[in-house]
């Protein structure tokens, strides 16, 4: 079993929409996968609650009371959807036993700022575990001033940017029928796709 940790303290910065479509991606390539939705939101499950039975399964609970200790360790990936203001002593107890975290970052001032302590808590737990913590710009082109902006504030953390996720309705289009860009028919989100091939990539290192 292998676990990745989604996770941001601040709304709205795209974790479910990771989530979900990591665990999409997993189950066609005819992994295993469990979804733990760890908010009390419990927005991943209502995706898989839309999810046709004809696509690649996925399974999943909500763990928002789960001991870290239970689990699933007979999933070939675990994907856990962290909620708003996970912080502390719980945070702590699920870096100790995920494979990897992925940090969701939209680039705005505001976004930021929220998740300096929280970047700061990671790169703290994290020390001496290299390659582990990655982040994922969302909802920007690596083109613009925006993305130079993040760049230049995660220099202070040495915690690289993974990919780039654009803005596209593309994800809202297909959680609303619980899919991801992962499931067929896949040529309609062909640049998406290329845009996830770096992420895929480090989670399997």
């Amino acid at each position: 079993m292998r676990a990745v940790l989604v996770a941001n303290p601040k709304g709205g910065a795209g974790k479910t929409t990771l989530a979900t479509n990591l665990s999409g991606y997993f189950a066609n390539q005819k992994r295993s996968v469990t979804l733990c939705d760890l908010d009390r939101q419990q927005s991943a499950l209502r995706w898989m609650a839309f999810r046709d039975p004809a696509m690649a399964p996925v399974s999943g609970f909500f763990a928002g009371n789960q001991m870290v200790a239970n689990l699933p360790r007979e999933s070939d990936w675990v994907v856990m959807d962290a909620p708003a203001g996970f912080q502390g002593f719980k945070l702590s107890d699920y870096l100790r036993v995920v494979d990897k975290v992925v940090v969701p970052l939209v680039p705005s001032v505001f976004d930021m700022a929220a998740t300096e302590d929280f970047l700061n808590s990671i790169r703290h737990e994290m020390r001496g575990r290299k390659g582990v913590v990655g982040i994922v710009a969302m909802r920007v082109d690596p083109r613009t001033k925006a993305a130079g902006m993040l760049e230049e504030f995660l220099k202070h953390f040495d915690i690289p940017i993974i990919t780039y996720l654009r803005n596209t309705q593309n994800y809202v289009n297909v959680a609303a029928g619980g899919l991801s860009v992962f499931d067929p028919p896949r040529g309609r989100h062909r640049r998406d796709l290329e845009q996830w091939e770096p992420l895929l990539d480090w989670l399997g290192n």
